[in-house]
């Protein structure tokens, strides 16, 4: 199977050892566990972990800290055949995204077969000659070995058949932490050499009020999935901390906008007696709250954005 090498110990890193820093993208179908994994390397949530496709809308970047490297994580949107100006916007940014980072890891979940999702994208990733591409096998927890096994090879093969050479296999189980360790070993040297490019402390660059936004968004998908997929996105109109608090008491006001495309989702996300959008401003409360570290007042208006995943503006309003 040519150079499947499966290595499970990295030795030390000699003193006076090249620092290297740089980003890496993972790419895969919706669902293939990239969120899940960005989270356990990053050792923290940052990307939000839903089990509907295309909820990361945004270049979310984790950062993992390493004595020898700094490895950036950008999470592209998930490539799929554009149906709406959302989709074409979504596509161009994942080119450019491809075609800019050091290496692009490609997720394939261990219990799927191979589809025509993932010959798309590998097709795409064909034509991107110099970036250097690692498959990632993920969900390993779920299969037993020989499955695994035959994984492995399916994945050598469409390589192969495209007429490029994967840079590793490896494979993982984020929620088991099973090779996460060895994935970054094997992600460090394919970053050029260089000091680290953002501070110690940083996990994430993204912005605090796009994180706040996703926060909510992914608490107001819980349980509507099936009847608002994706057709809900979240501006944080305003954060401003209450005024006349003690120093040692503060509070912070944010106020949010949940926007609808049809007038006819607006019971479905507020629910009756408006029960189901004080749920999601009690969960997304105390996860805002969480990665702020300081009490939150939330403040959720459902706004109707006709048909915004079309419309040019609203899509610019509404971040894209």
């Amino acid at each position: 199977m040519g150079a499947m090498s499966v290595r499970t110990q990295s030795s030390e890193e000699p003193a006076g050892a090249v620092h290297r820093a740089g980003f890496a993208c993972f790419v895969g179908r919706p669902n293939a566990g990239k969120s899940t994994l960005t989270n356990a390397l990053v050792g923290q949530k940052v990307a939000i972990t839903a089990n509907q496709p295309q909820t990361t809308r945004h270049t979310v970047r984790g950062i993992v800290h390493r004595p020898d490297a700094q490895l950036i994580l950008v999470d592209t949107p998930g490539l799929h055949k554009p149906r709406t100006l959302l989709g074409e916007r979504l596509n161009d940014v994942v080119r450019t995204t491809w075609a800019e980072v050091d290496v692009i890891g490609f997720c394939l979940p261990a219990n799927e077969k191979l589809g025509p999702g993932d010959r798309f994208i590998a097709k795409e990733l064909a034509s991107i000659k110099k970036t250097p591409k690692i498959a990632i096998v993920t969900k390993t927890d779920l299969v037993d070995s020989k499955a695994l096994a035959e994984q492995l090879i399916a994945i050598d093969q469409l390589g192969k058949e495209l007429g490029f050479e994967w840079a590793e296999i490896v494979p993982v189980s984020a929620v088991a932490d099973q090779q996460v360790g060895l994935l970054a070993d094997l992600l460090v040297p394919l970053l050029p050499e260089g000091p680290a490019l953002y501070p110690e402390g940083d996990l994430t660059d993204e912005p605090e009020q796009v994180m706040i936004a996703e926060l909510i968004r992914e608490a107001a998908l819980e349980g509507v999935r099936d009847e608002l997929p994706h057709s809900i996105a979240v501006v944080v109109e305003e954060m401003l901390p209450r005024e006349d608090r003690p120093a040692d008491k503060p509070l912070l006001d944010i106020h949010a906008f949940v926007y609808i495309e049809r007038p006819s989702q607006k019971g479905i996300i507020i629910g009756p007696k408006g029960k189901r959008l004080k749920e999601v401003g009690i969960k997304s409360r105390k996860q805002i709250e969480a990665l702020l570290g300081t009490p939150v007042f939330l403040d959720l208006h459902v706004k109707v954005a006709k048909d915004w995943q079309r419309d040019p503006r609203q899509l610019r309003k509404l971040g894209f």
